[in-house]
């Protein structure tokens, strides 16, 4: 299948403000474009490209004073093939794991395993290692949280969402990763498109979408709490620990967002 992606995002600030961006379609999808993802901005300004730490591509900007769009459009194959799933896929020891995925069990910015180690342990403690842990939490997670838009918030932690039980796509996210990670599953935080493939289509403005990964056997595997069932035609754009390292613009200084704008649909 064939995709039609991009977004539309418009900021205001009251003067020249440093911004880091985290908009481009992930490095390891780059082969499947079939035209550019090229960031374009209106007015025109000059932007710093570089792989950060995670390997995402990032952009350093000099927004101007006054109103800025940012904005892409472009074409993307894809398999049209759902999620994996691979139910015998194993859960390593910690002296297995390789080094570079050590990070992924550690707690971060909006995943608190200090927090909900006891917690996860007496919720998940009783269920087989691997692909069935995971599953047991995503299963928690999905039935825990009440998707609301109203109750978002960029300050809400895993512990949060936890308490009090409502969120958005990140929030399923940050409370899965940190609970796997409280259960010696390394996990990352993704962010990207997922548009209405394959399921009944949702009303709502569509936004960028989180789920996550996890390490086991030998490999990532894609899982997500919020729908809590395989999808097709996810476009990754960044991986990190948790929002934080893929947040889509942060402003240093202050700024206004005026618009947004988000699509991902198939090309028939």
């Amino acid at each position: 299948m064939k995709i039609r992606a991009g977004y539309e995002i418009s900021y205001a600030c009251p003067k020249p403000t440093p911004m880091i961006l985290t908009l481009s379609v992930h490095p390891s999808r780059v082969g499947d474009l079939e035209s550019v993802d090229r960031v374009l901005f209106d007015p025109p300004i000059q932007a710093n490209t570089y792989h950060d730490s995670f390997g995402n591509f990032c952009h350093v900007i000099e927004a101007p004073a006054g109103p800025l769009k940012v904005h892409t459009d472009f074409v993307i194959r894809d398999s049209g093939k759902p999620d994996e799933v691979a139910r015998d896929a194993i859960q390593h020891p910690l002296g297995d794991l390789p080094v570079d995925v050590l990070l992924f069990l550690l707690g971060s910015r909006y995943c608190e395993t200090d927090r909900l180690g006891t917690i996860a342990w007496s919720l998940f403690g009783h269920v087989p290692k691997g692909w069935p842990l995971v599953q047991a939490i995503c299963d928690f997670v999905h039935g825990h949280i009440t998707f609301n838009y109203a109750r978002a918030s960029p300050l809400k932690t895993a512990f949060d969402v936890y308490i009090h039980k409502t969120g958005v796509c990140r929030d399923f996210a940050h409370l899965a990763i940190t609970l796997c990670r409280c259960m010696n599953i390394p996990a990352r935080y993704c962010t990207g498109y997922l548009g209405d493939f394959g399921v009944p289509i949702d009303p709502s403005p569509m936004d960028f979408s989180a789920w996550f990964e996890v390490y086991l056997g030998d490999r990532w595997y894609t899982f997500d709490a919020r729908h809590n069932t395989p999808r097709i035609g996810r476009i990754l754009m960044a991986r990190g620990r948790d929002a934080t390292d893929v947040a889509i613009v942060t402003s240093f200084g202050p700024s206004t967002l005026t618009g947004f704008k988000v699509v991902s649909d198939e090309v028939k």
